[in-house]
């Protein structure tokens, strides 16, 4: 798969958000080995910057974006402005930052549930917005948005984030039926049990259980890598995933099958 240009054979860029660790770190990266010049953007600015400079070590091309919080609009603007004058026009988007929270319904406050929904669904919606123009005047682009397979299932003491992710699966199909006569694909990826530090902190304050052993009740008999979501995202974000939009790619081990 490579990033450049059929047309003009110059470097495409993406932005990748929540880019500093775990699975959008590992998204970056694969990004990166494919060819394209990758704008890691994180609201942890070290993260961020670690993982431009690992890129950059492996000969690819990157550039931090620290400090953002993508539920700011004028953050995300800044921001954007700032990758598409270091790197070009942002053709593919993986919107991936967010955060989780387990909490029972009932004690759900009116703030905690907006942080959910501010973060892990307006920071899409604004991302998205910031970037579709470059994508629609290039007459191609790809965007992938993580959402979680809490969405499909649902999950208790996580209404607010199950919400959010449905939310994002709604948000994707809507684009594709919109956008895909500008060449624009949009898709979301729901991972199943993924060994990230964002688990393992989780299962650490007692929200989850012994990591090793959810594992041993996938189907696969393991959890999910952050290089499994990333091999599915660099396929959405490839030339060859042209015709595929819309669509809800579980990567989860076969913990949803329908």
């Amino acid at each position: 798969m490579s990033a450049p240009s059929p047309s003009t054979g110059e470097q495409r860029a993406a932005l990748v958000t929540g880019a500093g660790a775990g699975m959008g770190r590992a998204i970056a990266l694969r990004l990166a080995r494919d060819g394209y010049a990758v704008a890691c953007l994180d609201i942890d600015a070290a993260s961020a910057k670690d993982v431009a400079q690992e890129i950059a070590e492996a000969g690819g091309q990157a550039f931090a974006l620290g400090d953002v919080d993508v539920s700011v609009r004028q953050q995300v603007e800044a921001a954007v402005d700032q990758a598409r004058a270091e790197l070009g026009p942002i053709l593919v988007l993986v919107n991936n930052a967010g955060i989780t929270g387990f909490r029972e319904f009932l004690k759900i406050t009116d703030e905690k549930w907006d942080r959910v929904m501010r973060i892990n669904l307006y920071g899409p919606y604004h991302c998205t917005q910031a970037v579709l123009p470059d994508m629609v005047a290039a007459g191609w682009g790809r965007i992938v948005n993580i959402s979680s397979s809490a969405a499909q299932t649902g999950q208790q003491y996580m209404a607010h984030y199950a919400a959010s992710k449905a939310g994002l699966i709604g948000m994707t199909k809507s684009l594709a039926l919109e956008f895909g006569k500008h060449g624009v694909t949009v898709n979301t990826i729901p991972p199943g049990q993924i060994d990230t530090p964002m688990l393992r902190e989780s299962a650490r304050r007692g929200m989850l259980g012994d990591p090793d052993k959810i594992g041993q009740q996938v189907p696969v008999g393991r959890l999910g890598t952050a290089g499994d979501i990333a091999a599915a995202a660099s396929y959405l974000c490839s030339d060859e995933a042209g015709y595929v939009t819309g669509q809800v790619i579980g990567v989860n081990g076969g913990r949803v099958t329908g």
